[in-house]
């Protein structure tokens, strides 16, 4: 997992991977699948980055990027929701988790 502080905007990392920016002033809950049923395993700091392996319906939030039920893998089966990380979308930037 790829977390960066320094800007605001998307970014490529040198391997090629997108990482995109979390929710201004928002920590974030990082859970082990794809719902706030789920345990939280990780709290993100505020103005990190995450890089999405792949994306799936879980459980629908509300956040500072809308209403969904769109859930970022951010890696090792650790989640975060897509309304709080600014992708440009409202639907799927990465595959969809397997």
């Amino acid at each position: 997992m790829t977390i960066e502080n320094d800007s605001s905007q998307i970014q490529t990392t040198d391997a090629g991977l997108t990482t995109y920016p979390l929710a201004p002033g928002y920590r974030v809950n990082v859970r082990s699948g794809p719902g706030t049923n789920y345990s939280i395993v990780d709290m993100l700091p505020a103005g990190g980055y995450v890089t999405i392996r792949c994306q799936g319906p879980g459980t629908t939030v509300s956040g500072p990027y809308g209403t969904t039920n769109l859930w970022d893998c951010i890696g090792n089966g650790r989640f975060v929701s897509d309304a709080y990380v600014k992708t440009g979308s409202d639907g799927y930037v990465a595959g969809r988790c397997a």
